[in-house]
């Protein structure tokens, strides 16, 4: 058996990794800090669409944490490199906020409500009843079907709103038709963001919170894996899972220690 290569890039979820609750989780900063001392390629990943790169590196920065816009990687990115590989200058109409819509517009991307190549939904606060009705119609007229992640909630200060996956599933029941999802656990974001820091899976280490969606995707992409307990998932939760992490520990803290 051949030594496992040396770590030179890392991943990680932004919810429960590096925050929770709008509030950076203690180490967090020192973790990113010693990445740069180290060299080390890094990008901090989000299911959400919602916010731009530049949004969310601002408010990650507004916690302390030393981050631009080309460190954060999110599903509406990953969505929009899908795309473009698939359909370079295509068309779309979409529901979403101005993460999503900016990714597909920098990405050549037209945006129509007239024969569009794909329907391509997102997380917003202000689902519209008219235009999720539009998209269904739009679908079964021959428009593909994306979303950017399958996440049923996310979280709010007064408890967990309905999120895409919810949003898709109503729009599938009434089109009759599945959507393909971009964003964890599709394995296809972690390797949209290795690619966009030119950094190989096997020495990359995926660090998240959640199993079913962090670290089957690590593990999928061919990535060690480590899981951190400052989110949803506790050790013996984990353990229910047929799949493992490389590794467990209690926070992101742990591993500063250890990059060289």
């Amino acid at each position: 058996m051949t030594s496992p290569r040396a770590v030179e890039s890392y991943l990680m979820d932004m919810d429960g990794v590096i925050v929770r609750e709008s509030q950076l989780i203690p180490g967090a900063d020192r973790f990113i800090a010693r990445l740069r001392e180290a060299n080390k390629k890094f990008l901090i990943l989000t299911n959400n669409s919602r916010h731009t790169p530049r949004d969310l590196a601002a408010h990650l920065r507004h916690l302390g944490l030393d981050v631009t816009d080309g460190d954060i990687w999110t599903s509406a990115l990953a969505t929009a490199r899908f795309l473009s590989d698939q359909r370079p200058e295509g068309s779309a109409f979409v529901i979403g906020e101005s993460g999503l819509t900016t990714a597909l517009y920098e990405a050549g991307y037209t945006q129509t409500e007239h024969r569009p190549d794909y329907v391509v939904l997102g997380e917003t606060r202000t689902y519209s009843f008219e235009r999720i009705t539009l998209a269904v119609r739009l679908i079964q007229g021959g428009a593909r079907f994306i979303a950017t992640n399958p996440d049923d909630t996310s979280p709010s200060p007064e408890g967990p709103l309905p999120a895409t996956g919810s949003v898709a599933a109503m729009i599938s029941r009434a089109s009759g038709v599945k959507p393909y999802y971009v964003g964890k656990p599709n394995p296809l974001m972690m390797r949209s963001a290795l690619r966009s820091i030119d950094a190989h899976s096997e020495s990359t280490v995926m660090i998240g919170d959640r199993m079913e969606t962090d670290i089957v995707s690590g593990i999928e992409a061919g990535m060690r894996t480590v899981l951190v307990l400052t989110g949803s998932t506790d050790r013996a939760l984990a353990e229910t899972f047929p799949f493992r992490p490389t590794r467990i520990v209690a926070s992101i803290a742990n591993l500063i220690d250890e990059i060289a």
